[in-house]
């Protein structure tokens, strides 16, 4: 009777990783081909019309990360479409 109900909570304990493993191929940015997005300097170029002194860019969830200070200079992280340049997500450093 243990083993049966071993088994069963390892099977469910395996089915939620599962859906765990596929939920992660949702990416903050979508799936955009690496052939349609921009140049990390026209990226760079963007946050900097924004306001943003960039410090380095680097790919995370399908999105350009990119690591700045605002004109406060607080650092901040913000999450760039690799197509558009739209900010989809910021974090400010306290």
């Amino acid at each position: 009777m243990k083993k049966a109900l071993y088994i069963v909570i390892s099977a469910a304990i395996l089915a939620g990783s599962a859906g765990a493993a596929f939920a992660s191929d949702d990416r903050l940015c979508g799936k955009t081909p690496d052939s349609e997005w921009m140049s990390k300097d026209e990226v760079k170029a963007k946050a900097a019309e924004m306001g943003y002194d960039v410090r380095k860019i680097k790919v995370e969830d399908g999105c350009y990360e990119v690591y700045a200070k605002d004109a406060q200079g607080k650092k901040v992280e913000l999450f760039m479409h690799p197509v558009s340049a739209e900010v989809v997500k910021t974090e400010v450093e306290d």
